[in-house]
């Protein structure tokens, strides 16, 4: 038997668990106050009404309804312009 291991054998072995992001529920689709529209990592979607958005960015509905997808130009404060994609509960 080896007393040592052989080089790089050591970080074998080993894989981190999916996350399993992205949209959970689509747009038109009911969802109930509480419920998870879609988890993510950043502000890819951003949160307009009655939808929070947790510390690690997951954003959930305030209120039952259904869930809409929306475009909407934002600038910048140095004047850049961003048409960044919203998610709202109607």
């Amino acid at each position: 038997m080896a007393h040592k291991k052989a080089q790089w054998s050591t970080n074998n072995g080993r894989d981190s668990n999916a996350k399993r992001l992205w949209v959970k529920i689509f747009g038109d689709q009911a969802v109930t106050s509480g419920g998870i529209i879609l988890r993510q990592k950043w502000n890819k979607y951003w949160p307009a009404s009655w939808v929070g958005q947790g510390s690690d960015f997951t954003l959930y509905a305030q209120n039952e309804g259904k869930v809409k997808f929306f475009k909407k130009n934002r600038t910048r404060f140095d004047g850049r312009v961003f048409k960044d994609t919203y998610v709202s509960v109607v």
